[in-house]
């Protein structure tokens, strides 16, 4: 386990698999400007390297993620421009964090044993996967304290039903696990005991497929999600056209005719 920032834990598992663990329980893993930056880091080098084929982020504690440092938030208010600057800074950077997520080529699985709010609802939406324990509870509470959840909004719109996610940002109540998997917001949800088996299970079947054809397809799912229905289909017929001209379709294809596992060569 490589334990050089303490913030986040990366911790390299079988079958090319790379957990990043959220590693400050005291602060109820809040996304500060120090877990966001080590994030970014992680994620950023596991994106480049070849041996990585799945990521998954989990976290120490009872808490998976609090959303923003509300200590760091309310201490900015100090500065001269009232926290202005530090405050553009901060969801800057969070921004940029979700939108790796998405970009990155490798498939990200949330595995969420605890509370996850505001900003930590919108990293488990932001992640492509999400797996939680069946104690695990989600909201988007900011409308408690005065400030409406509106870069969660972001990823919460785009992944769960509209109303629900309207009813989670106005009311800002918690919604366990049964409900959020009902709305979409995860997948599934196991026992606390069977969460981190299920998770490795899900993940080492991703990462058994060809990974340049898993980076093509993530890419594509998400450009094709904001076009139209007509620019969809004519740009996801070219995703597919220059998929099948590449050695891992042909082998894809021969090893299934031939009733054999296909051997990827990821190119």
């Amino acid at each position: 386990m490589n334990t050089d920032n303490p913030m986040v834990l990366k911790e390299e598992l079988k079958s090319g698999l790379l957990r990043l663990n959220l590693n400050n329980p005291q602060s109820k893993n809040a996304l500060s400007e120090d877990m966001i930056s080590a994030l970014i880091n992680c994620i950023d080098s596991a994106s480049n390297d070849h041996s990585i084929k799945v990521i998954i982020i989990a976290a120490s504690g009872n808490v998976f993620c609090a959303g923003h440092d509300l200590k760091e938030i309310t201490k900015a208010r100090d500065s001269q421009d009232g926290g202005d600057l530090y405050f553009k800074g901060l969801f800057d950077s969070c921004s940029s964090l979700m939108q790796l997520i998405i970009n990155t080529p490798k498939p990200i699985i949330a595995q969420v044993d605890g509370v996850a709010t505001a900003a930590g609802c919108q990293l488990v939406a932001s992640c492509d996967l999400a797996i939680a324990s069946d104690v695990s509870k989600f909201a988007t509470p900011g409308v408690n304290i005065g400030l409406f959840c509106s870069t969660p909004m972001v990823a919460l719109s785009r992944n769960v039903h509209k109303k629900n996610a309207m009813e989670m940002l106005l009311t800002g109540d918690m919604i366990d696990c049964k409900k959020a998997k009902e709305i979409g917001l995860i997948n599934e949800y196991v026992s606390p005991d069977n969460l981190s088996d299920s998770v490795l299970h899900l993940a080492e079947k991703i990462a058994s497929k060809s990974s340049r054809t898993i980076a093509t397809g993530k890419k594509a799912f998400y450009k094709q999600a904001e076009m139209s229905l007509a620019d969809a289909y004519k740009y996801t017929s070219e995703v597919m056209k220059e998929n099948l001209l590449r050695s891992d379709a042909k082998e894809g294809v021969n090893a299934f005719l031939e009733k054999r596992t296909p051997k990827w060569d990821d190119e």
